[in-house]
């Protein structure tokens, strides 16, 4: 797979730097062979197999193939492997041979014997054997390989058997497995190839045949894991119809699932297909395909950063294991599309193109894409930008998408009290922000219907435990903060959540791990949280922790600005502070919990007049140290955050028009959600930083067509050598979107940039356009 500045082969990522580093290597020291490079590229990359020992061999095939496509160049090679193209065949002599015709049981005790390596006295007598009396010859054979020989106590050899590298890609069973490409390429070296099997003419025993392999497959896992360390799960083979019937494989059992394509066109090694063959497999373990179909948890930071990406949809999407390189051009064009024009449907972001947007809709059905594979890039790329900060607040909530009014879309789910109600998805999301609002980008989302099955089941939610409730999406959410805050160890990481999020298993886990993320929870009166007992209650067992903190002293007052939500206005809070800290005790019927130790920060501001309607009353939970005022008004600040991410829903919803989208499944619906939400992200991102750093030049966030063509437009003039400041290109595309900039009017929202961001595409279309008719001449 192709990235800007590197490339990954055999699945290891060979970065510009690295290639520099083998190529500097190979023109240093003209006598380096390639066996020798690939053992030093290998220490490089600490490229072990599984069984310890270097993967000298996958190197070198990996040096051949990054030798294919330019990237370097490589000593003259002194040595033809079998994928460096066709080998000469051995022409070890055959042994003699055995006349033998008869039953198994004249054949006494039948033995398989592994031949131990290609210099033994073993191997010659195998290839000496398939040389002669093989259609296909002894090899080359590819990949790793066992090879046995087949003996009989009174005769003497009977035969022999191979096994080696499966085949890389091989449709029929790959359906069958049910294998995706993640999943494929996860676990193929845990499928073998029966690639020679052979009984000597001269021997005519029935029954030999399944005989055989039936002793050679009792042995083969032992003896695989013995070489290379782990065991192979499945075995396949290939039989030409024209010569043979495959009735050994049938009668040991194996499977047939079809025919190979047999395509027309020669191989990478040159070699060209004779004809179809069918296919066999068997399974050597009864969990092959919960083995097979498992794919593995992607770490993150696994993939380094594209080094010179050419757009801003690059350095988010550039890491997705996106592996055809057209589906990942494709990803970044509907990318800019969807960037472009925010609030079109999709054959308008496509600028009503036939062709784009049936390639759109095909992306989209892809079963290689998928939310968590697309979103898991842009995950990376935020927690590189998290690494900038002291503190970094990851935010979670929850939002629902409503698609009733396109009944056509499969797999939705109730949203009401009700199963015929409405229906759609639900999605969890968890964005990082800085303590001033700027937003980093998603740290983890959770997308999901409904069982219409569990609508109507409230009461039974002390019955079952969290894991098995919607509420789980909280700990998943601080699970995903977690592994963020091991990935940036110099940046602490508070996870914050509203009232919903008050799980005293939620407190627990993060308690259980102090080298973790924090907790930043405003409590929900109605879960009455006891705290433990103080030296002025001693009386009472246990007090209610509302209880508690009204008795506190007021340490201060604070000033606090709410933002308009609904129908009711933005005003400044005038807040009474209380603090402490406190242990809460577990509910009773979660008594095997044990107690956590929290801060409490208790703000009033009912005390001040009941002309406020809905006053403000915050108790907020935290596990971040808070001993004094400054740092209670720190927490309120930081708290105060959390709106942003409503913010950022509604760019969701009414920017990116996500409830608009018509598509078929809800698999579909959530492919298209991972792209318009870093595409909202990136539009309220544009809106932030235009306030948090103003001076900075726009080609941070646009390009030089795009700020070019702004300035024309709206200046009625040729723009100037040096890109306009952030702030001001922002308030140009915002004015595009309506915004008039007056005094009273502050800075804009997202609702007049995302409009303004649709003017922008057309306007830069028509400028670049107008350049290449008229381009501009010298003075």
């Amino acid at each position: 797979m192709w990235y800007a500045g590197g490339m990954e082969i055999g699945g290891r990522w060979f970065s510009s730097e690295l290639l520099e580093r083998i190529q500097a290597a190979v023109q240093d020291e003209p006598a380096l062979s390639r066996g020798a490079l690939s053992r030093r590229v290998c220490e490089w990359l600490s490229w072990r197999a599984p069984n310890g020992r270097w993967q000298e061999l996958s190197c070198r095939k990996a040096l051949a193939a990054l030798e294919k496509r330019g990237a370097l160049a490589l000593p003259k090679s002194e040595v033809q492997y079998a994928f460096q193209g066709p080998s000469q065949k051995p022409k070890e002599p055959a042994p003699d041979l055995p006349e033998v015709e008869g039953s198994l049981a004249d054949l006494g005790r039948v033995e398989i014997i592994p031949v131990p390596s290609r210099y033994s006295q073993l191997s010659g007598i195998w290839n000496g054997l398939m040389s002669r009396y093989h259609y296909l010859g002894s090899g080359p054979l590819c990949g790793a390989q066992m090879r046995y020989l087949a003996r009989s106590e009174r005769y003497g050899w009977l035969g022999g058997l191979s096994f080696s590298g499966a085949t890389w890609r091989l449709k029929e069973r790959d359906k069958w497995i049910g294998w995706g490409e993640a999943g494929r390429r996860a676990h193929l070296r845990e499928v073998v190839c029966n690639s020679r099997f052979l009984i000597l003419p001269t021997v005519q025993v029935p029954n030999l045949a399944s005989r055989m392999l039936s002793l050679a497959l009792g042995r083969l896992r032992t003896d695989w894991r013995a070489r290379y360390g782990y065991e192979p799960v499945l075995v396949e083979t290939f039989v030409d119809p024209g010569r043979f019937e495959g009735t050994s494989y049938r009668a040991a059992n194996w499977i047939r699932l079809g025919q190979t394509a047999a395509r027309a066109r020669p191989h990478r090694n040159g070699k060209v297909s004779e004809g179809k063959k069918d296919i066999y497999v068997v399974a050597l373990d009864s969990r092959w395909k919960k083995k097979l179909c498992a794919v593995p948890e992607r770490p993150l930071g696994r993939t380094p950063a594209p080094e010179r990406p050419g757009h801003w949809a690059e350095v988010e999407f550039g890491r997705a294991e996106v592996y055809d390189a057209r589906l990942k051009a494709r990803l970044f064009r509907l990318a800019l599309d969807f960037y472009d024009k925010p609030t079109a449907s999709i054959p308008q972001a496509c600028d009503g193109s036939v062709a784009r947007t049936k390639a759109a809709y095909r992306f989209l059905a892809n079963r290689e894409v998928n939310m968590k594979r697309l979103l898991t890039s842009h995950t990376e790329a935020t927690i590189e930008r998290m690494r900038e900060h002291r503190v970094v607040l990851a935010v979670q909530d929850t939002t629902a998408l409503n698609y009733t009014a396109h009944p056509s879309t499969e797999d939705l789910g109730p949203m009401g009290t009700t199963a015929e109600g409405p229906q759609g998805l639900w999605v969890h999301d968890t964005m990082a922000f800085t303590t001033d609002g700027t937003p980093l980008g998603l740290l983890d989302v959770q997308c999901w219907a409904r069982d219409p099955e569990d609508v109507g089941k409230k009461h039974r939610r002390h019955e079952v435990s969290v894991a098995e409730k919607e509420s789980v999406k909280w700990l998943k959410s601080f699970r995903a903060a977690a592994e963020a805050q091991r990935l940036c160890p110099e940046t602490n990481v508070v996870s914050v959540g509203d009232r919903e999020a008050d799980l005293y298993e939620l407190f627990a886990e993060a308690q259980a791990a102090p080298g973790g993320p924090k907790l930043l929870v405003r409590g929900e009166r109605t879960r009455q949280r006891q705290t433990e007992p103080t030296c002025d209650s001693w009386g009472d067992p246990h007090r209610l922790l509302w209880e508690r903190m009204q008795a506190e002293r007021v340490a201060g007052h604070q000033e606090l600005c709410i933002p308009r939500r609904g129908s009711r206005p933005g005003r400044k809070a005038k807040l009474s502070v209380r603090h402490a800290a406190v242990t809460l005790q577990p509910p009773r019927h979660k008594r095997h919990l044990p107690g956590v130790k929290v801060w409490a920060v208790y703000a009033c501001e009912g005390e001040y007049g009941s002309e406020v309607k809905d006053p403000v009353e915050w108790m907020l939970l935290t596990t971040v140290e808070t001993n004094t005022f400054a740092q209670a008004c720190e927490r309120l600040a930081w708290y105060a955050r959390r709106w942003n991410i409503e913010v950022y829903h509604r760019t969701l919803k009414s920017g990116c028009r996500i409830e608009d989208r018509r598509l078929n499944t809800a698999a579909r619906l959530e492919a298209c959600l991972a792209i318009d939400m870093v595409v909202a992200w990136r539009i309220y991102q544009l809106n932030r930083q235009a306030r948090e750093t103003p001076d900075l030049p726009c080609t941070v966030l646009l390009t030089d067509d795009e700020w070019r063509a702004l300035y024309a437009y709206v200046n009625k003039q040729r723009p100037p050598e040096d890109p306009p400041t952030i702030r001001q290109a922002v308030r140009w595309i915002a004015s595009l979107g309506g915004f008039l900039g007056r005094k009273s009017d502050g800075e804009p929202g997202t609702t007049t940039l995302w409009r303004g961001l649709e003017r922008l595409a057309d306007i830069t279309s028509a400028y670049i356009l107008f350049q290449s008719l008229h381009p501009a001449r010298g003075p």
